[in-house]
């Protein structure tokens, strides 16, 4: 079975050969661990930011006003409070900061040793959360938690796609969005476990993120280095090798000319930094930059981390909230194994423009109910919570099948190998900036703006679905070092990297003789 093909623009393909090997699926699976740590720490802030003993310790202001907003209040209002927010945000803007540093090791020594790193943050930030005594440690554990998710978020998708063959990079490069969810699923279970355990119920929640951190420090033991990594770094024989053994077949002499000629542009680039703002690199550092502003302005990121405190707040009891934070959870990981199944038949475009459409038509009804039937004081009638539950549910169904996976596989698979890290660092800053933006204040913009909120995302999702039809090119089954094609035939992008007929016409009369394929992969990406 043809592991992918070569293509030059509009010429013939040249198949590369290989398989989908079991080793493959393995190492990514490990390296998708990565993503499960996030989502567990996305998952599980929301659930203890709700439970009673760690309010008590650590915000004690919020408890009371929790247990008095009736009579002060109102429903909006009762946790909006700027050091509760921190405690979720903290991760994220630490994340961002980890980002820089995460891009010179993952181009520098490797994705895999970049990996380690994210392990050992991850492995003592658990540590000094759950056995937080005072403020200062718990901030400093959300912190170092955040440097992991930095440096994991930077490589494990960069490793994902890398390791991946060119038909299966979609469905692959998903794993990592889908240990995510899986992550946020599994958080919300221990949350609903432990909200019971007072008053330490919430030092068991934050301590068991210790088995996603050690899936991940095992996983960096255990995998190889990927080929393009190697080859970038000057290892040829050993970069050809991994090839060879992760294609299951020795006949990879193509996609290995394929790497060998894209790490030679890429060691030409001295300053990747400086080299990803030049006009040829504009259309992938736009679209990379925007479909992280759009993911996080869908307003999902404010439901997960919150999602037992927004349940709280339309009238549901803790264990409800909790348990209605489960569902969710499980219809987020059901979905995104959905978009690992289609999102290579189906295409990325099509994916995002669908679920556009379904999130405008839920986060709109979500809007119209509260905005009619949830006042200052009470809750919502049961009837009314039980379709705002169904609506969050049907929103997060298209979102994880759609902008939750493809906010990171489009970016991964569209940078250059000479700016690939730097590309990443850009896309995982970006998005940990509008993460840390949304988590420090959806708090304070729910008890502000009240209904509207959910109005406020659904303009957002318009926005975004206009930028998709107009602006974002199908990338589906096109390899990574060939990806340069793509802009040079899409109506707008071309300004910026100019089709060339000739070139195009030499290209292929080089591919259909089968001549010297690094000189021509060396040509088309100068």
């Amino acid at each position: 079975m043809a592991g992918g093909m070569m293509v030059s623009g509009g010429g013939p393909p040249r198949k590369y050969e290989g398989r989908t090997t079991g080793y493959v699926i393995l190492t990514c699976i490990l390296a998708a661990s990565g993503g499960l740590m996030f989502g567990y720490d996305v998952g599980v802030s929301g659930g203890v930011t709700s439970m009673d003993g760690f309010l008590k310790k650590f915000f004690r202001e919020v408890y009371d006003r929790k247990h008095s907003a009736n009579l002060n209040e109102g429903n909006y209002c009762k946790y909006d409070n700027q050091k509760l927010q921190a405690f979720t945000s903290s991760l994220y803007i630490a994340g961002l900061v980890a980002t820089f540093f995460a891009s010179y090791t993952s181009r520098r020594f490797g994705r895999r040793p970049t990996m380690q790193i994210a392990s050992a943050c991850f492995v003592i930030g658990t540590v000094l959360c759950a056995a937080a005594q005072n403020m200062a440690m718990l901030i400093f554990g959300r912190v170092l938690l955040g440097c992991g998710v930095g440096f994991a978020n930077q490589a494990v998708p960069l490793y994902l796609s890398e390791m991946a063959p060119t038909h299966l990079r979609g469905g692959l490069n998903i794993l990592f969005q889908l240990a995510v969810t899986v992550g946020i699923f599994f958080a919300n279970l221990v949350n609903y476990g432990t909200e019971k355990i007072d008053p330490w119920g919430w030092r068991l929640a934050l301590g068991l993120a210790g088995i996603p951190a050690a899936l991940l420090a095992i996983g960096g033991v255990l995998l190889l280095e990927t080929p393009n990594s190697l080859i970038e770094r000057g290892q040829m024989e050993k970069g050809k090798r991994v090839l060879q053994k992760v294609r299951g077949t020795p006949n990879v002499q193509a996609e290995y000319e394929d790497m060998v000629a894209a790490s030679e542009v890429a060691k030409s680039v001295k300053h990747p930094f400086r080299n990803i703002v030049k006009r040829r690199n504009r259309p992938q550092l736009v679209i990379a930059m925007l479909l992280q502003l759009f993911q996080q302005m869908t307003g999902i990121n404010a439901i997960m981390f919150y999602a037992p405190v927004l349940f709280q707040t339309l009238g549901f009891k803790s264990s409800a909230s909790l348990y209605s934070a489960v569902m969710i959870g499980c219809v987020n990981v059901l979905s995104t194994i959905v978009a690992v199944a289609i999102v290579d038949k189906v295409g990325r475009r099509k994916l995002l423009l669908q679920a556009g459409v379904q999130m405008f038509i839920a986060m709109l009804a979500i809007g119209i109910i509260l905005g009619v039937q949830l006042k200052d004081t009470g809750g919502l009638p049961n009837g009314s919570a039980i379709v705002v539950v169904v609506l969050i549910c049907v929103f997060v169904s298209g979102f994880a099948w759609s902008w939750g996976p493809l906010g990171w596989l489009i970016p991964s698979e569209t940078f250059p190998l000479e700016t690939r890290s730097a590309g990443q660092s850009i896309t995982v800053s970006t998005n940990l900036l509008f993460t840390f933006i949304i988590a420090q204040a959806f708090l304070s913009m729910l008890c502000h703006m009240k209904y509207a909120i959910f109005l406020f995302f659904t303009a957002w999702i318009v926005i975004m679905t206009l930028f998709v039809i107009f602006f974002l090119p199908e990338t589906k089954g096109i390899p990574i070092e060939e990806m340069q094609g793509v802009w040079g035939g899409h109506w707008f992008w071309k300004r910026y990297v100019p089709y060339d007929p000739a070139l195009e016409q030499e290209m292929q009369a080089k591919n259909a003789a089968d001549v010297n394929p690094q000189q021509e992969k060396i040509a088309q990406a100068i």
